[in-house]
């Protein structure tokens, strides 16, 4: 059964910092690619970064450039979303999701249709 399960959401202060985790099990981790997704109050679900795990190139919506950095350890199946310098607008709740065309795509995207599994989310709320 696959299973994506995110961690690490909460309430922190504009600017502060947050690491959320992806635990995968029940595929083949290093074939995908995964992707951090985020879906506001009333808002349509966005992607904010991927990670292709063949080869490790990334993708970084403009809204994470900067300030968030993605990263995965092949060898606990968890893949990492780092926030940094979070503002009010970051709020929502964050999904991860896995791509199994990463193996021959050779890059990774954060558009939602792309994705073939998807977690449940976890919230993250910042204050101003």
């Amino acid at each position: 059964e696959v299973q994506l399960v995110e961690s690490g959401g909460g309430l922190v202060q504009a600017g502060g910092s947050l690491r959320l985790s992806c635990a995968a099990s029940g595929f083949t981790f290093d074939d995908y690619a995964i992707g951090w997704f985020r879906q506001a109050p009333g808002k349509e679900r966005e992607g904010v970064i991927c990670i292709n795990n063949v080869d490790g190139i990334t993708h970084y919506a403009d809204s994470a450039k900067g300030r968030f950095t993605i990263s995965s350890d092949n060898a606990k199946n968890t893949v990492y979303l780092e926030m940094n310098s979070l503002k009010p607008e970051d709020t929502a709740v964050y999904y991860c999701a896995a791509d199994s065309t990463a193996k021959l795509a050779g890059w990774c995207t954060v558009v939602t249709g792309t994705y073939d599994y998807w977690g449940q989310g976890t919230q993250v709320t910042v204050s101003s």
